[in-house]
């Protein structure tokens, strides 16, 4: 079996999870501007790709330089990133003043 067959699996299982998350994501970004709708959901799929793309580049980049190993382990650390989500504004409190 080779050395990263769950790679393929893992990536698709994870990329379903990313996708249904994107929807819920763009509509909190629209609570958020609710007069600029368009200008919003366009800032954010264009940041969403684009980013994305720059990001695997970058990786493949440190891949080349040391090793995919090192890679996985970098990447590993990645969602810790998701704690900072908890700063982000409170949409209810917002709407309660009528803002």
């Amino acid at each position: 079996m080779p050395a990263f067959f769950w790679t393929g699996i893992l990536s698709v299982i994870i990329g379903i999870i990313l996708a249904s998350a994107f929807s819920a994501i763009l509509v909190y970004a629209q609570d958020l501007i609710p007069t600029k709708i368009g200008t919003v959901s366009g800032l954010f799929f264009g940041l969403a790709f684009g980013l994305g793309g720059i990001g695997a580049a970058l990786l493949g980049k440190l891949a080349d330089h040391t090793s995919i190993n090192f890679v996985y382990h970098v990447c590993s650390f990645l969602p810790a990133l998701g704690i900072l989500t908890a700063f982000l504004p409170e949409v209810t409190a917002r709407r309660a003043r009528g803002n």
